[in-house]
């Protein structure tokens, strides 16, 4: 039983066929250089970094707007309880029921 890689056996290649496996995996983008890979690294940590900031954002803004509303019902029930009512041209308010 002999192995096969890409449809070729290695076996009877020898050199030539290990040759053009890593050729092959090289084109193929199965096998990166090392300094290719530790700046995909580099980049993904930033993206993930990146990310937990704009999380921690996003929940500070969430906690913000709820107490905005909060804020806003405080508003909305004083000025429903102010009384209601006209003011005409010369000053004089009447009150409505």
């Amino acid at each position: 039983m002999t192995a096969e890689l890409f449809g070729v056996n290695v076996a009877e290649g020898g050199a030539v066929a290990l040759l053009a496996i890593v050729v092959l995996m090289v084109l193929t983008g199965r096998l990166v250089p090392r300094r290719t890979y530790d700046d995909l690294k580099e980049e993904r940590d930033g993206w993930r970094t990146a990310h937990t900031e704009s999380e921690k954002a996003r929940m500070e803004a969430i906690s913000q707007t709820g107490e905005l509303i909060e804020l806003s019902r405080t508003g909305v029930h004083l000025l429903d309880s102010l009384p209601r009512g006209e003011v005409t041209a010369d000053g004089d308010q009447t009150v409505a029921p």
